[in-house]
């Protein structure tokens, strides 16, 4: 702890706690998760996963790694104090008012932002959830918490041991399938669903009809005062069968999102990180062009 000054609690889970400190070099403040490291080897390895993932990820919708080190028998990752809270808390505080519809979007090209950069890398986040998202006072978002995420061999891997958070879990998760990168855009739908209606898209009172409702697959619809694109959008992201679903790279080169892209990634950012998205988002667009002028094409004969 030599060299941060910690001033309070800001969350606790079953890991341990996490810490708002100041860097007594600098007076910056920054987030310092505080993990207890468990007996066996295996599993200290496991948790010291979290700290090496984090700090391979450079983007501006991801939060930012600073340094990790070991002492008294924890663990302690520094990292970006976001000082919006998170998304949990936002929806919590608008106690039943609506989001309007350009700051949900908004919000949610950032979220795709980062998800896709993450799954470029062949990495599955696992927890994708509002309590996971971060805000800054500035209108940044950004993917946080680590802890549960997958490394995968190759893009077109599939694992088979899921954790998270129940209503955020898809329905091939419960089937026992295996899962790729779509069970993570499934878990972004339940995020995007929560910021245009301020509740979970699956609800019950026994975890027997949530996980029924869940493999399911059915919600109820957006208030009606919300586009057809963004009732759509939900639409895919919640298809039963996870190679139905959109990737996160499709999902930014949808209309609403297209466009936003630009708002979201200034001209410094683009420079740093994001001329790779924005190449993708293209190649992305000509691809779903050219499949509707194939459809067209096959229409005509």
């Amino acid at each position: 702890m030599d060299g941060y000054t910690v001033l309070r609690v800001i969350g606790e889970g079953s890991f341990g706690r996490v810490l708002l400190v100041q860097q007594d070099s600098s007076n910056w403040m920054f987030a310092m998760k505080e993990i207890r490291l468990p007996k066996s080897f295996s599993d200290t390895q496991n948790s010291r996963k979290e700290a090496v993932l984090l700090a391979k990820m450079k983007h501006p919708n991801i939060v930012a790694f600073k340094e990790s080190f070991e002492a008294e028998g924890h663990l302690y990752i520094v990292m970006e104090y976001c000082d919006g809270g998170d998304l949990m808390q936002k929806i919590k505080h608008q106690q039943g008012k609506l989001f309007p519809e350009d700051m949900i979007l908004n919000w949610f090209t950032q979220m795709c932002l980062g998800v896709n950069h993450i799954h470029k890398k062949h990495v599955l986040h696992r927890d994708i959830k509002s309590k996971n998202v971060f805000l800054t006072q500035n209108g940044k978002v950004k993917l946080g918490d680590f802890g549960s995420a997958r490394l995968l061999s190759n893009p077109m891997a599939f694992a088979c041991t899921y954790v998270g958070t129940p209503y955020y879990v898809p329905p091939e998760i419960w089937e026992n399938m295996p899962y790729n990168n779509k069970s993570d855009i499934w878990s972004l739908g339940c995020i995007l669903y929560e910021l245009c209606t301020l509740k979970h898209p699956f609800q019950a009172n026994s975890w027997k009809s949530l996980i029924l409702k869940i493999c399911q697959g059915f919600v109820s619809p957006l208030p009606s005062h919300y586009s057809y694109e963004l009732q759509h959008l939900i639409k895919q992201m919640f298809k039963r069968n996870p190679s139905h679903r959109p990737s996160a790279t499709t999902l930014l080169s949808r209309g609403a999102l297209a466009w936003l892209i630009q708002k979201c990634l200034t001209p410094e950012i683009i420079t740093e990180y994001g001329e790779q998205v924005l190449e993708e988002t293209k190649k992305s667009k000509h691809s779903t062009l050219r499949k509707k002028a194939r459809g067209r094409t096959r229409q005509k004969v």
